[in-house]
């Protein structure tokens, strides 16, 4: 592939994968001293994992954990954003969002290098599995597939669920995002054989890798780690599987974490790549949108 002429300076990112406990301040303060290494390393842009400051409390429906959810902006913006102003990053953080009274979200917000919020997306597809009942917390959000500008590049934030659907993805892209984020909690049920395991991690990184390819973007995934015992034991618990990893815009691993560690993960984007890799492989350019009309049915039948 020929290079062109564009001239940016590569974009230090990091990710941090947790394992988290009910230990509220535990976490975050794990959180800032991961922001603050990899901040140390050098990186201009920090991405935490989805419901970063707690426990996945979505394996079950229980009322008392809306008491979990806090106001945007409140004290976890306040103080990542504080961090964000001291260390001169961009940091995505993931939170329970209190919008109201019975009215909450899954909400990822970008706190700017100076402080301030720069944006949030609240999710928009909202699962409803075994071990994953979160449209019993959860609001569909609102605020559409928009990606939020940043002093170190247009971001286009997603959560976790939402990085299985290619729709949010390309709205993103064709909006101007350049890097696509994904805040994530994901993990095998401990009872699902080795192969079974494999072949769901396996659909996970390459549903993702195929966004990064068919949209020429940078693709940023932060998963957590570690086990999660159902609170009503009626199920195995969750292995979160870890395998955070960041993916360039032809899908080429750039980092990969681990299955079972918790990690600081660092990478360099050269962000004019991916205008050279569209110049190459031109998808937006033919794109029959004229024939896609159908796309907003549920289903042909």
């Amino acid at each position: 592939m020929s290079s062109s002429n564009l001239a940016v300076a590569p974009l230090a990112v990091a990710l941090i994968q947790q394992q988290n406990t009910a230990d509220r301040n535990f976490n975050l303060n794990n959180s800032i001293a991961g922001i603050r290494e990899a901040a140390a390393n050098g990186a201009k842009l920090v991405v935490l994992q989805e419901l970063h400051t707690g426990l996945y409390f979505c394996q079950s429906e229980d009322v008392n954990q809306f008491d979990l959810a806090e106001t945007i902006p409140g004290p976890s913006t306040d103080t990542l954003g504080a961090l964000a102003k001291e260390l001169n990053i961009v940091i995505v953080a993931s939170l329970f969002e209190r919008r109201a009274a019975g009215l909450y979200h899954n909400t990822a917000v970008v706190l700017e290098c100076d402080g301030s919020i720069a944006g949030k997306y609240r999710k928009m597809h909202i699962p409803d599995d075994p071990g994953f009942y979160e449209k019993f917390y959860f609001t569909p959000g609102d605020l559409g597939f928009e990606p939020i500008k940043t002093s170190v590049g247009t971001l286009g934030v997603l959560v976790c669920w939402d990085q299985w659907f290619p729709e949010a993805a390309r709205l993103m892209a064709t909006k101007g995002a350049e890097i696509l984020i994904y805040p994530t909690a994901i993990g095998w049920d401990p009872n699902d054989d080795t192969d079974e395991q494999k072949r769901q991690q396996d659909a996970w990184v390459i549903s993702q890798r195929a966004h990064a390819v068919a949209n020429g973007v940078y693709v940023i995934s932060a998963n957590r780690t570690g086990f999660e015992a159902d609170p009503t034991g009626h199920s195995a618990g969750i292995q979160f599987w870890g395998h955070s990893f960041i993916a360039g815009p032809q899908g080429e691993f750039l980092a990969t974490a681990s299955d079972d560690k918790a990690e600081v993960l660092n990478a360099n984007l050269d962000l004019a790549r991916g205008e050279n890799v569209r110049r190459i492989w031109p998808y937006l350019r033919d794109r029959r949108i004229d024939h896609y009309g159908d796309l907003t049915k549920l289903y042909r039948d």
